[in-house]
């Protein structure tokens, strides 16, 4: 058996995804699911589900978040604090004016990922913004118009002259 691992550090990298919601057409279930496939690193071919092997994810425009139906009138959020008659509900389009859309997608991707103790750890990945404006705009990689595969070899090569050794 081969103790050669390869470019695996590659994979194990952490690549930071911008998502613009002003710009995408997909309903708010559908984002959210793609935003945890991303989160959680089911892209990857290295995913594992007990290892934390996922990408940041940022989020723009949360104020344009869309929704199908009447779910912004109809949609309620409940709260808790297990003490007797303390039950809250809130219809989305109150939660929308009160906290904005950021916090309804938190709501949606928290519900999508795993019940398990990894979960805090891959939300606090997620970073969402009312505006257009954020401080991650270095971090993200952009592919301008070339194909994923043509940025993954440039990508490789430029890690290959990197003398980092292999974990």
């Amino acid at each position: 058996m081969s103790q050669f691992t390869g470019q695996t550090r590659l994979a194990y990298s952490r690549t930071w995804h911008a998502v613009n919601l002003s710009h995408d057409p997909r309903p708010l279930g559908r984002l959210a699911s793609a935003i945890a496939i991303a989160l959680m690193g089911k892209h990857k071919p290295i995913y594992d589900p007990s290892t934390d092997c996922g990408d940041y994810v940022v989020a723009l425009g949360c104020h344009d978040l869309k929704v199908t139906g009447k779910k912004l009138v109809q949609k309620k959020y409940y709260t808790h604090t297990t003490r007797p008659g303390s039950l809250k509900s809130m219809s989305m389009e109150r939660m929308m004016a009160k906290w904005g859309g950021g916090e309804i997608l938190r709501r949606a991707v928290r519900g999508m990922l795993p019940k398990n103790r990894l979960r805090d750890d891959r939300m606090a990945r997620l970073k969402c913004f009312e505006g257009q404006a954020h401080p991650y705009k270095e971090n993200i990689v952009k592919l301008g118009g070339r194909s994923s595969v043509a940025q993954l070899a440039e990508v490789k090569a430029a890690f290959a002259q990197q003398s980092i050794p292999a974990q």
